[in-house]
């Protein structure tokens, strides 16, 4: 039976697996176990702390802080006194900081260091540091159990679990208001998707300020009784995943380009033989990955696939991979090596999970099938339409972008356009980002940029075309696979006429796939990263497409003749 509330699921679980480990806790350079009955001690003592804030069912607390067990405690915490949980991206400057803390009325901000709280200067709201909130709450006077038990009783399906921001690419932040039914329905129906259950370990690393990492690598884990590790950071993921061997791992495809870049590079510094043996290697994996012929895979996977899977801990049985698009080309490469990755879609506004697929019934070019219990269909003009339990109440204080983004019959407008293939969801661009030529011809950007992304020469690419004659393209070259990449320095890199050839023969190689009007004409050769810090990319690493066409408005003037 599905769990009234957030606060009602925990409680199950530490009743039904009072001794299962529920937590790796990084203490040092080890993981401390914790289990579920002390995971549910471990919240009703922050829990009673929070009481002692005066906070009260219904009041908005804020969390500033990067992930860890203590960002979990503090939710789960509010979630068994009805608070409205709003998380905050850590990367976020300080002037979105303070929007959201006033646009949802948050009583109180929790933040993760001093850094983070010089963010919160000028709010109203009561600012608290977690380690010393952590400590208060050691030694603060625990609420009744029985009068604790009440006030989860208390909570209902629809009251309100969370407001989470979008990200948002164009304009201010909008608060998605998510009620405890969304996750608690979503806990139980993605298991007919994702079959996990209470042997498995999660190991997290995601941001638990978005709302994939907060019900998958969370809600989804404690509904089953699972066990999440916490990661102690990006730079100690590599050694924490040999240390924890986890079975499934919530991703972004950002992080799996990365690791297939990072062993690819390995490769190329490695001995011509040893080369041979892993080109063999992946040509006979994806051969066998299509059920093709494949009769060295045995051997090949002894020699070479065996290796790459113990560099993610030699027991992961999936990863899950959500927020963009996952080229074809990084699937293939796990699938070859008997990883497999699990192509999923939603958003902040249907509280992530949407549709994924199952691994049985695998597709990676599409993002799967709709979850049981959701209703997603077509608009005529291709726009996805999300329909059920897991959909927001609306935007925070919003009732006119509410009434935009869902319609009378109760219908989530995405902004995504797609098509079904079969039963399967295939996303094939944004709305909003669909670019009208000058002759009247529509050009989606997004399998262009895919396609360019597929070369190991090409991180990131943007389209540009609306009311030109031509699309043009920014690139942002994998500067470390340049030749001289790992000497000289991006800025020169991109002026090397060598650079120049290689990245005009990969484009050359995609406009060879394309029709005449998609083909791209011109093309500028940037010489940094995008990243969330210069402000190309949201929290959630989508592009910021009306920042980067500011940004970079002269080379776009020199590709297309335009200065205003």
């Amino acid at each position: 039976m599905e769990a009234r509330s957030l606060g009602d699921m925990l409680r199950r679980s530490a009743q039904t697996w009072p001794e299962r480990t529920a937590m790796l806790c990084p203490k040092g350079a080890e993981f401390e176990p914790l289990t579920y009955a002390q995971f549910y001690d471990t919240v009703h003592r922050y829990a009673s702390a929070l009481t002692q804030k005066g906070l009260r069912k219904g009041d908005p607390v804020a969390i500033l802080s990067e992930s860890g067990p203590e960002w979990a405690f503090l939710d789960w915490a509010g979630q068994t006194l009805g608070l409205a949980v709003v998380p905050i991206f850590p990367t976020l400057p300080p002037d979105q900081v303070l929007y959201i803390l006033e646009n949802s009325h948050a009583k109180v901000v929790f933040c993760g260091g001093d850094e983070l709280l010089q963010k919160t200067e000028g709010t109203p709201a009561e600012r608290v540091l977690i380690s010393e909130f952590t400590t208060q709450a050691q030694a603060a006077p625990l609420l009744d159990r029985a009068a604790w038990e009440a006030g989860i009783d208390a909570v209902a399906p629809d009251d309100l679990a969370t407001i989470i921001y979008t990200s948002g690419t164009t304009g201010n932040p909008k608060g998605a208001m998510l009620p405890h039914r969304a996750f608690c329905f979503l806990a139980d129906s993605a298991l007919a998707s994702i079959p996990i259950g209470p042997g498995d370990v999660f190991l997290s690393f995601l941001p638990m300020s978005h709302v994939y990492e907060r019900f998958a690598g969370q809600a989804l884990v404690v509904n089953t009784g699972a066990t999440v590790a916490y990661a102690r950071s990006l730079m100690t993921l590599a050694g924490d995943m040999l240390k924890v061997r986890p079975t499934v791992m919530l991703c972004v495809p950002r992080f799996l380009e990365a690791t297939k870049d990072k062993i690819e590079d390995g490769v190329r510094k490695a001995p011509p033989l040893r080369q041979k043996l892993f080109r063999l290697a992946l040509a006979q994996g994806v051969r066998k990955s299509r059920g093709q012929f494949a009769p060295l895979y045995g051997l090949t996977d002894r020699l070479v696939g065996a290796k790459i899977r113990e560099r993610l801990g030699g027991r992961m049985r999936m990863l899950v991979s959500g927020g963009a698009a996952l080229p074809p080309t990084v699937a293939d490469f796990y699938q070859a090596f008997g990883l497999t990755v699990l192509q999923g879609y939603g958003l902040t506004e249907t509280t992530a999970a949407t549709c994924v697929n199952h691994p049985d019934r695998n597709k990676p070019s599409t993002v799967g099938e709709p979850i049981p219990g959701i209703e997603v269909r077509l608009a005529e003009d291709g726009e996805i339409l999300v329909r059920g339990p897991s959909r927001m109440l609306g935007y925070f204080e919003m009732p006119e972008a509410t009434a935009e983004a869902i319609d009378a019959d109760g219908w989530f407008h995405t902004g995504d356009i797609g098509e079904f293939e079969g039963k399967h969801l295939k996303i094939t661009d944004r709305k909003k980002d669909i670019l009208v030529l000058g002759n009247g011809k529509n050009v989606a950007p997004q399998p262009i940029e895919n396609k360019l992304k597929e070369s190991p020469y090409i991180q990131e690419a943007v389209l540009i075309g609306d009311g030109l004659d031509w699309v043009c393209a920014l690139i942002v070259p994998q500067f470390a696979a340049l030749p001289g990449g790992a000497e000289l320095p991006p800025e020169t890199l991109v002026e090397s006429a060598e650079t120049k050839a290689l990245l005009k023969k990969e484009i050359s190689r995609v406009n060879q796939s394309l029709a005449g009007f998609e083909k791209i004409k011109k093309h500028a050769l940037l010489p940094q990263n995008f990243s969330v810090e210069t402000g190309e990319l949201t929290p959630t690493l989508k592009v910021k497409r009306r920042v980067v066409k500011e940004k970079y408005a002269a080379q776009i003037a020199e590709m297309t003749g335009k200065t205003d």
